[in-house]
């Protein structure tokens, strides 16, 4: 059976900062391809690219030269309008802070991805509810950020990133500012995520958070240094089963 074509391209991008004698070049011709369903942790020192080509997939910026291909389109040729389109239909984004509205309750923070695509109420609050207890957090729909700890806040974050059904989730840091904890329960949450469907893409700094994923790409002095496969640590759910298997 052959493989299913990439759902992200990526073919000799670059990056270029500033021009003449004091240009950056933060990507130096990168080619990297993502097949639906991959949990990709991309990892590497500060400077090294990997958060200017995160950005570059978001669509939050553009690459200097090279092709983008999403589901086999051209990005690179998009429009800003046309981009804003497509991170809005197709990805969801987590970062390291959460970024909720402090006075809001966790039910309308969720729901902000749709009532920006213009939905109407009722069915926002119906598609914000089943993604608050996709995260386990239905109970606290009606909290506050202030109300909530910081591993919780970073759950209704994540609500909100995938309340749009997204075919790619993002999450730049995502534990970054959790205890070792909380990080564990979100990365279990982000496997599970993937389990069900949901394309993974983080960047991160810890190796131990990285082995979550299926596979591990490295960048330095941008380009891609080297890649691991297979991944070291499960989700909960598959943990449950195999202790169940061994039994």
């Amino acid at each position: 059976m052959a493989a299913p074509a990439p759902l992200i391209s990526l073919r000799h991008v670059t990056k270029v900062f500033g021009s003449g004698d004091t240009a950056f070049r933060a990507l130096k011709g990168v080619d990297f391809d993502v097949a639906p369903g991959e949990f990709v942790a991309i990892m590497g020192p500060s400077g090294s690219g990997k958060s200017t080509m995160m950005n570059i997939l978001g669509c939050l910026d553009v690459a200097s030269s090279g092709e983008y291909l999403f589901r086999g389109h051209h990005v690179e040729a998009l429009e800003r309008d046309q981009r804003a389109l497509l991170r809005r239909r197709y990805l969801g984004f987590v970062f390291q802070g959460f970024n909720l509205l402090a006075r809001t309750s966790a039910l309308e923070n969720v729901e902000l991805p749709l009532l920006y695509r213009g939905d109407d109420r009722k069915l926002r609050r119906e598609r914000a509810m089943a993604a608050l207890e996709k995260v386990g957090l239905a109970a606290w729909s009606d909290h506050t950020p202030g109300e909530l700890s910081g591993g919780q806040q970073q759950r209704v974050a994540i609500a909100r990133a995938i309340v749009s059904s997204p075919d790619v989730l993002l999450a730049d840091e995502p534990t970054g500012n959790l205890d070792s904890q909380r990080s564990v329960e979100i990365m279990e949450l982000l496997s599970d995520l993937n389990a069900d469907g949901i394309t993974v893409m983080m960047v991160t700094h810890e190796p131990d958070m990285a082995e979550f994923a299926r596979r591990i790409v490295h960048f330095k002095d941008g380009l891609i240094d080297r890649e691991e496969t297979g991944h070291v640590r499960r989700s909960r759910e598959n943990r449950a089963i195999a202790a169940g298997g061994a039994g």
